[in-house]
C-alpha cells in the first residue's frame, strides 16, 4: 500500500530490536492461524497463549473479531475490506513481534495473497512469520457453528460468507499444519508448542 502522507521521516530510537530482545530475555515472531469459521483457530490460539504465558514466554494474541471492534470497526466484508483488515492487523503484528512477543494472530484470512502481503510485512522487516493452518473439514464446521453463521449464509442471509458463497485459497506451504477435527485441543497447542521450542522461539520454560 503506497503512503499517502507527505513530510513524514522515519525516526529510528535509540534501543536497537537485538538490545530489546536481550535485555528482556524474548524474542518475537508471529503464528498466523489461517482457516474457516469455526475451524477452531481461536480455540487453539487462545489456548496456546495462556500455556505460554503461564509458562513465561512473552506473547499476546489478536483475534479476528476482536480486531473488527476497535482498529478495524470500519472495515466491512467486502474483498477490499478483508484485504485492507488483513494488511492493518499485519503491520500491527509486525509491532507486536518486534516488541518480542510470541505473536498469535487469529483471523480466517480466506486469500491466499493477503497472507503472502503479511508475510512479506514480516521479512522485510527482518521477522519471522509463521503459517498455522487449521485444516478443518466444512462440513465439522457447519456442525459446529457455535455463532450460527453457517446457518445464516445458507438461508441467504449473509452474503459472502467464506466457505459458501465467497472462496477460502487454504495455504499450500503452511509451516504448520494442524488438524483440529482429529486431534484434541491439547494435542494441538502441544504441536504448536513443539514448533516454536525447534525454531527457537520459546524464552522460557515453555514445552517443557
Amino acid at each position: 500500500m503506497s503512503i499517502k502522507s507527505t513530510n513524514i521521516h522515519w525516526h529510528e530510537g535509540n534501543l536497537t530490536r537485538d538490545e530489546r530482545w536481550k535485555a528482556l530475555g524474548v524474542k518475537g515472531c508471529t503464528l498466523w492461524f489461517t482457516g474457516l469459521s469455526a475451524s477452531g483457530k481461536s480455540t487453539i490460539a487462545s489456548a496456546l497463549e495462556q500455556v505460554l504465558v503461564n509458562e513465561g514466554t512473552h506473547s499476546y494474541r489478536l483475534d479476528g473479531d476482536n480486531i473488527r471492534f476497535g482498529l478495524n470497526s470500519n472495515l466491512g466484508f467486502s474483498a477490499e475490506d478483508r484485504a485492507e483488515n488483513i494488511r492493518r492487523i499485519g503491520e500491527v503484528c509486525k509491532l507486536f513481534c518486534d516488541n518480542g512477543s510470541v505473536t498469535i494472530a487469529s483471523f480466517i484470512s480466506p486469500y491466499t495473497a493477503d497472507r503472502d502481503n503479511v508475510r512479506k510485512i514480516h521479512e522485510d522487516a527482518g521477522l519471522a512469520f509463521f503459517e498455522v493452518f487449521a485444516d478443518t473439514p466444512i462440513e465439522v464446521c457447519e456442525e459446529r457453528d457455535p455463532k450460527g453463521l453457517y446457518k445464516k449464509a445458507r438461508a441467504g442471509e449473509i452474503k459472502g460468507f467464506t466457505g459458501i458463497d465467497d472462496p477460502y485459497e487454504a495455504p499450500e506451504k503452511a509451516e504448520l499444519h494442524l488438524k483440529p477435527a482429529e486431534h484434541e485441543l491439547d494435542e494441538c497447542v502441544k504441536q504448536c508448542l513443539e514448533f516454536l521450542e525447534a525454531k527457537g522461539f520459546l524464552t522460557a520454560k515453555a514445552g517443557a
